[in-house]
Order: structure tokens, then sequence, then C-alpha cells
């Protein structure tokens, strides 16, 4: 599930909403909707944010939050470490293959660090910005 899923489906139970009613007020398919809330489709697009927003009225903040989610919620990423020291490519390996087993309190630690991290200037880690822009979705 990704992040988008999770708070979509929570949005729609909180409402009391079937995926078919939903789908149908989101001129989408339940199969769509349903693999959007499963993580199997990848990031919704900016049109149907909106629409989403819209069918639950959300604004300001709560618009905003979902559009963050939405762009956070590729479910295949690819990131190319080619030009990057031999541990950071080590580290993106390890993480590929243990990210599935690792309990949400790791979770949480590992990304409380990497949050640490990418709010110190950039002129401190020139590699940094450079890995970010080759990461991309598959």
């Amino acid at each position: 599930m990704t992040p988008f899923g999770e708070r979509l489906r929570a949005l729609r139970r909180a409402r009391g909403m079937r995926q078919k009613d939903l789908a149908e007020a989101l001129q989408i398919s339940a199969a769509y909707l349903s693999a959007l809330e499963h993580g199997r489709r990848g990031t919704p697009t900016p049109g149907l944010v909106h629409q989403v927003n819209e069918v639950f009225g959300l604004i300001w903040d709560d618009a905003e939050e979902i559009a963050l989610l939405a762009r956070e919620s590729r479910p295949k990423v690819r990131l190319d470490t080619g030009g990057l020291d031999p541990a950071k490519t080590a580290l993106a390996n390890r993480l590929a293959r243990v990210l599935g087993g690792l309990p949400a309190e790791a979770v949480a630690e590992i990304t409380a660090v990497l949050d640490r991290h990418a709010a110190a200037p950039r002129a401190a880690s020139p590699a940094f910005g450079d890995a970010r822009r080759r990461a991309r979705p598959r």
C-alpha cells in the first residue's frame, strides 16, 4: 500500500463509502480505485488528486497533504547510484533487499535519520543532490 492509497482508503471508510461509490464519484473504475488503494498503481495524476479533494471537501492543509502523499506514492522506484561511492551503492542495494521485512519502528528511525541529513546544507554533500536528480520512478 502507498501513503496515498492508505489515506484515500481512510477517507473513504470514514465517510462510509464503498469503493464502487467513490469510483463513480471520481469517474474512474472500481478496479483502478482498488489498485490505487492497494499500491498496485503508481502516482495518481494531479487531476485525480484534485477530484479527490473535491469529493471529500478537502481544502488548505488537508488538500496539500493529499497532493504530497500522491507525489510520494510511487510503488516502483529506481535509484541510479552510478558515480556515488561504493558505500552508498551498498546501502541502496541493502535497503532494497530488506525493506519489506523492516518493522515500523526501524522504518521510522531510518526516516528520521534521512530527514536530519536531508535538512543539512547540500554543499556539505554534493553527491546527495546528484542522486536525487537521478532518482525516478519506473
